[in-house]
């Protein structure tokens, strides 16, 4: 019973946290089951129409301070760049299926999770705002 509950309380623990894998060069993690980490992009799904989740991520470059902001787009995906405190920052928008968007926030070199979810906090309130 004892070592029932002590596995029991591991396995909760893992899944909860969030847990990452490493092989090779690439580590692949999964954070609070709706943001998706590898090879330092950290993405997620939105359920909004592509047009919204791109105007969003656009303001969300704005918003954080992005300078020289490019954007390339095609008719189911797009990049926008730029550099933020001489650090590149890239976000992917591609589309999933009809209204779910995928967005990957790839921030330095390596990739900075942390300001990746920034990122994507900020392109979550702009969704929010429409």
């Amino acid at each position: 019973m004892r070592k029932r509950l002590s596995l029991a309380l591991i396995v909760w623990l893992v899944a909860s946290s969030g847990c990452a894998l490493t092989v090779g060069k690439q580590t692949v993690g999964i954070q609070s089951g709706r943001f998706f980490f590898t090879d330092g992009v950290l993405r997620t799904n939105y359920h909004a129409p592509f047009e919204s989740v791109w105007e969003a991520c656009r303001q969300a470059m704005k918003d954080m301070g992005v300078s020289g902001i490019e954007e390339s787009r095609k008719i189911s995906r797009g990049k926008i760049t730029g550099v933020l405190q001489g650090e590149p920052v890239e976000i992917g928008i591609d589309y999933a299926e009809y209204n779910v968007i995928t967005v990957g926030v790839r921030v330095g070199i390596a990739g900075n999770n942390a300001m990746a979810r920034l990122f994507h906090d900020r392109i979550r309130e702009n969704l929010l705002k429409k």
